[in-house]
């Protein structure tokens, strides 16, 4: 499992969703050659943003930190979509990427 997964609690009660969640997005979608993994993970996390999905984006902000992306760029990721999906969208993935950042010491 990923920093990017979701809680375990739901897996035993959701195997398939579970299965598919390692075994498609995670094992197959997000290993195309087609993109790399930062530019993937640049990609969820304005996606994320944008649908105000901040139990997610706590995780992908991990994820991307991991694949290369900066804090910086995240930074600029979410002022950018204040204009695009809403200026609540990007305050709430701004405080979501400071807890992140402040976990991580950055």
């Amino acid at each position: 499992m990923t920093s990017a997964t979701p809680a375990p609690n739901w897996r035993a009660t959701f195997p398939k969703l579970a299965e598919l969640t390692t075994d498609v997005v995670f094992g197959d979608i997000w290993e195309r050659p087609e993109l790399s993994k930062r530019d993937r993970s640049l990609i969820i996390v304005a996606t994320l943003t944008a649908l105000y999905r901040t139990d997610q984006l706590r995780g992908h902000i991990r994820r991307a930190l991991d694949n290369g992306v900066t804090r910086e760029e995240i930074g600029e990721v979410i002022t950018q979509l204040a204009f695009y999906a809403g200026w609540p969208c990007a305050v709430n993935a701004a405080s979501v990427a400071t807890e992140v950042f402040a976990e991580r010491g950055i």
